[in-house]
């Protein structure tokens, strides 16, 4: 059975360094968007519990017609929605091809959320910047993860 590879360019070989892989935009752009959809979702997650960022409370996000939905109050919402962002954060760095779809899902859920709730429309549309991001490095872990970026650095 035959199989076709991408072609590679010449600093993209088996012993090329990290710094080699670098150079290349596309592999460079993913371990960008890598870093940032791996510790942002996860710094997120955990200020659900410690309120580090909010100079009011995360409840004052939720749609009180998700609120109704789901059992708990607000703030044990707000908890669920902390823990699957912090795991969210951990797919992304070890499984990025996943991980990047499960945070463009999430943050397509936090849009709704947001223009059918509490009307943060100018929040909704930075978060749709945030998954269109999310769907460039799931879209870039699988040209990693096929050898078509980054030649053979690492699988995604």
């Amino acid at each position: 059975m035959s199989t076709k590879h991408a072609p590679r360019a010449p600093h993209q070989g088996a012993g090329a360094s990290l710094a080699e892989h670098m150079k290349d935009p596309a592999y460079s752009a993913f371990l960008l968007l890598r870093t940032v959809f791996t510790i942002a979702p996860i710094l997120f997650g955990l200020d659900k519990f410690l309120n580090w960022l909010p100079e009011q409370h995360w409840n004052m996000y939720l749609a009180t017609w998700i609120d109704n939905l789901l059992p708990g109050t607000a703030t044990q919402v707000m908890y669920l929605v902390g823990v699957i962002e912090i795991v969210a954060g951990v797919l992304v760095a070890v499984a990025p091809r996943i991980g990047g779809w499960v945070v463009a899902a999430w943050l397509a859920g936090i849009i709704v959320n947001l223009v059918t709730g509490p009307g943060f429309y100018d929040v909704a549309l930075r978060d749709f910047g945030l998954l269109v991001g999310a769907v460039a490095l799931a879209r870039l872990a699988q040209g990693v993860h096929d050898g078509a970026i980054g030649g053979s650095h690492a699988r995604a």
